[in-house]
């Protein structure tokens, strides 16, 4: 799945209508607030794989969300931790997080307090579509492209694969370069191989992202609303 396709699925009118229900706001507020701070966050996705401290916390995170049930997107929006939601958004926008809801909030005409709580509700959902497609292509990586053991894990854990990998010895790093790289790779629309100074996730996610114009898929999605 590329970028627009997961944007789709998590930009329907049913989402922002259960977003808007959720949320006591309306579907006029919800697509201004995530017209606004999408961009944003998905930037923070970007820095969080491809911070060195954040990688491995990153790909542990993927693996828990990915095992969240999404094939029915209304229902599960309005089961969402929206607190745990906010959380996420914390952590992807950083030192961000204050000045990107207050501009958002601006933006639709809300209090800060509601623009936190639609962002809490969207952010659970991008990080389990986000997750399901990394599973997804780790379990179908030929065995000869992972690490030795790889394919094995990758059968019982498909995130936490990547997570155990990046997070573990520099050596093992160094060894799993091309096996993850071209996995991320296939995921975000074929990336190629990385320098030898980058990181294979930090690669592949700026693959999707970098060429995105990602206000522009945002607005034709909620514009219409899609």
């Amino acid at each position: 799945m590329d970028l627009a396709s997961m944007m789709q699925t998590m930009l329907n009118s049913d989402s922002i209508a259960q977003m808007s229900q959720r949320t006591n706001t309306s579907t006029d507020n919800v697509k201004s607030v995530l017209l606004s701070a999408m961009p944003a966050m998905l930037s923070g996705v970007q820095k969080q794989a491809s911070g060195r401290n954040t990688v491995a916390g990153f790909a542990g995170a993927l693996d828990t969300h990915a095992k969240d049930d999404t094939s029915d997107i209304t229902a599960f929006l309005s089961n969402v931790d929206i607190q745990d939601g906010e959380k996420i958004v914390g952590h992807l926008l950083g030192r961000k997080t204050a000045a990107t809801t207050k501009t958002a909030a601006k933006k639709a005409g809300l209090s800060t307090t509601d623009t936190g709580s639609i962002l809490g509700t969207a952010a659970p959902l991008l990080m389990s579509l986000l997750g399901q497609q990394v599973t997804q292509a780790v379990q179908t990586q030929p065995q000869n492209d992972l690490p030795t053991g790889g394919a094995q894990q990758a059968s019982d854990s498909g995130v936490g694969l990547l997570a155990g990998l990046i997070g573990s010895t520099q050596e093992q790093a160094s060894a799993n370069q091309s096996g993850i790289g071209g996995l991320f790779g296939r995921l975000f629309g074929g990336a190629k191989q990385q320098n030898a100074a980058g990181n294979p996730i930090s690669s592949a996610v700026g693959s999707m992202l970098g060429g995105a114009d990602v206000t522009s898929m945002l607005s034709g999605f909620l514009g219409s609303g899609e």
